[in-house]
């Protein structure tokens, strides 16, 4: 399905000075079309309501309640729109984001099985890569043999064909996934290693594969994502992962620390 913008471009050439004025306002201010009526977005871009509505069935609406089905559907499945929040719009939702992913989370379960693991192997794609990456940097603190996948430039396979029962997949899966997720996840589970699945309302379809699910908002009020609850997450998790498996991750930090002193890897307080 054609997004807003890409109708706007393809019927650019056949529409009006006073249809173009109106598109090009639009164009501008998508993620406001999900509450505008047809007399607002006529009133703020200087034209006609009658024009509004001419543009809308050009674009191949019925009307501004279908257009704002549109926008709040693609919003909803993370499609970057633009948007100006205030402050307080932005805290506000990033406070509901943190609650909903903190009301009755319990990391028990998802932390005994990567304290647990021979092996823990963290994949992340797309957007979820630097999730993956900060989340591997935050357990390999305190235990040995966690890996991110996949490598830059390299593919998955290599390292699936490697799990053992022993292992633990902690997988981070936020929405606009690959097309290809579903399979990945149903290779994960028809395999040896134990799951874990980050992510957030969308992928409760999956909660049945995997061993264990950490769900997250990453509702915004701005025109992307945001990961502030999911960062926050994974720092409890980590957390928790540390807190497991003392003495020995205590003993593993003490000696990063020494690595970092005798190569000189951190700035000086």
């Amino acid at each position: 399905m054609l997004s807003l913008t890409q109708r706007i471009d393809e019927t650019w050439a056949d529409l009006s000075p006073q249809e173009q004025r109106a598109a090009e306002f639009m164009r501008g201010h998508l993620s406001d079309l999900a509450v505008y009526n047809a007399t607002e977005v006529a009133g703020l871009s200087g034209v006609s309501k009658a024009t509004v509505s001419r543009l809308y069935r050009r674009l191949g609406f019925d009307g501004a309640d279908d257009l704002r089905d549109h926008v709040r559907a693609a919003r909803r499945a993370g499609t970057p729109v633009a948007a100006s929040a205030s402050i307080s719009e932005h805290l506000e939702r990033e406070i509901s984001n943190l609650r909903l992913a903190l009301s009755g989370l319990d990391l028990a379960v998802p932390a005994t099985l990567i304290a647990n693991a021979r092996r823990v192997t963290v994949i992340g794609l797309r957007n979820s890569y630097p999730v993956a990456l900060h989340l591997r940097q935050q357990l390999a603190q305190s235990r040995d043999r966690v890996e991110i996948a996949p490598l830059p430039g390299q593919t998955l396979g290599e390292e699936l064909a490697s799990l053992m029962p022993a292992d633990v997949v902690v997988l981070v899966g936020f929405r606009r996934r690959p097309a290809s997720f579903a399979a990945l996840v149903d290779t994960l589970a028809a395999g040896p290693a134990r799951v874990l699945l980050l992510t957030d309302a969308g992928g409760r379809r999956y909660r049945d594969r995997v061993d264990a699910l950490i769900e997250c908002s990453v509702d915004s009020v701005g025109g992307f994502d945001s990961y502030g609850a999911v960062s926050s997450v994974v720092s409890l998790l980590a957390s928790e992962v540390l807190a497991t498996v003392q003495p020995e991750g205590a003993a593993r930090i003490a000696a990063i620390g020494r690595g970092y002193d005798a190569l000189g890897e951190l700035e000086g307080a």
